[in-house]
């Protein structure tokens, strides 16, 4: 049993390693972005992605919480995905020439503000899995600005809006969690990551047709933000 307790303790510690690496990409992004490899850097962003979908189900299976009560695997997620998922892809819009002259600094400044609101909220997550307030994915919000080679003024007007609405309790679909609707939320979640994974080979911004799979992938994510909230958290839906 000792050994065993033991063994435990350490898959614990070694899943809290795991999620820690995100510091790791998001250091090697940031580098990437000040050097102008912006692709590399949303290659980094990407990897820290798929690191925080798969964590949280290790430290799951090894019982962190029981195995290794000392140490907050939830602090250290939350740390974690503010640098990937909003600070390091703020720079990048600023560096990119996203976010540009005193409009663009105020709103990187109300971008940062509102995603720490955000992941402060006590009543981000809703019972149905869905997040309450826009969810400060940032990263993916930039990434689809630089695919779409967007308009400085366009992605003002965005991360502008985007920022609003983390304050306004609109349900927005986790598209791994929400069993409503599921089905079509993995297939547009899935299609968006195989159009990036295009750019990111191809490079920014995107050809038409990752271009649009992105937009459609995205606009998906809109409309039923804006049909679960008023529907009444899905109710409605099949």
């Amino acid at each position: 049993m000792a050994r065993m307790g033991a063994g435990m303790r350490l898959a614990g510690y070694a899943v809290h390693l795991f999620t820690a690496l995100g510091s790791v990409c998001a250091l090697l992004a940031t580098l990437a972005v000040l050097d102008g490899r912006f692709e590399a850097a949303f290659a980094w962003l990407f990897v820290a992605l798929v690191i925080d979908a798969v964590d949280g189900t290790m430290a799951r299976a090894v019982r962190v919480d029981v195995n290794v009560p000392r140490f907050s695997g939830e602090r250290l997620d939350l740390v974690i995905d503010f640098v990937t998922y909003v600070f390091v892809p703020v720079i990048a819009l600023i560096r990119g020439g996203f976010l540009v002259g005193t409009a663009g600094m105020a709103a990187a400044a109300l971008v940062l503000l509102s995603s720490l609101y955000h992941f402060a909220d006590r009543s981000s997550k809703a019972d149905d899995h869905c997040f309450v307030g826009f969810p400060a994915v940032w990263n993916i919000v930039a990434f689809c600005l630089f695919a779409w080679g967007a308009a400085a003024w366009l992605a003002l007007a965005i991360c502008v809006v985007l920022s609003l609405l983390a304050f306004v309790p609109m349900h927005w679909i986790h598209p791994m969690r929400v069993k409503r609707c599921f089905r079509p939320s993995v297939g547009a979640a899935g299609a968006g990551i195989a159009a990036g994974l295009w750019v990111l080979g191809t490079g920014f911004p995107g050809g038409t047709v990752a271009q649009i799979v992105l937009g459609v992938a995205s606009a998906y994510f809109v409309v039923m933000a804006v049909i679960w909230s008023w529907l009444g958290r899905g109710d409605g839906l099949a």
